[in-house]
């Protein structure tokens, strides 16, 4: 097993900011009728309890996601619930979530999952807690097919 190498950074771009949203149709034709994006990848994904959009942001490989709860126990629909729809999180992408994640718990923080967990396409995720991230939710993500 080779030793992935972490940059001194640990994030190597803004991978996706999370738009928590009622109605992913109608999001999906607002971010493309309104502001011109492409819709790149959609999916349901039942461990999060959400269906969810991958918006392409032009010819950048940023995009915004768009969630939609499955249904009201969803965190997403939890998450409506308090602070009505809008940014729910922001995501940074890693070339080793694990490696990532045990670097930010020894810098103090706390990560939401012991474990990372499977989050769009099959990429790998977990998230620093807000209260940690001065109220932000941070996902780290690493695509499918990147190290490991």
């Amino acid at each position: 097993m080779s030793e992935t190498l972490i940059p001194e950074h640990l994030f190597t771009a803004i991978d996706h900011v999370g738009m928590a949203v009622p109605d992913l149709d109608e999001a999906i034709a607002f971010y493309r009728d309104t502001f011109g994006m492409t819709l790149a990848h959609q999916e349901t994904n039942e461990e999060q309890g959400v269906r969810e959009a991958m918006m392409a942001v032009g010819d950048s490989t940023s995009c915004v996601q768009l969630l939609a709860p499955i249904d009201e126990t969803s965190t997403i629909a939890k998450f409506i619930g308090r602070n009505g729809p809008g940014c729910q999180q922001v995501a940074y992408r890693v070339t080793d979530v694990e490696q990532v994640s045990a670097i930010l718990r020894e810098r103090g923080l706390r990560m939401l999952y012991d474990e990372p967990r499977r989050g769009t396409s099959d990429s790998r995720i977990n998230f620093v807690h807000p209260k940690d991230a001065g109220g932000v939710l941070v996902e780290l993500v690493q695509p499918a097919g990147a190290a490991k």
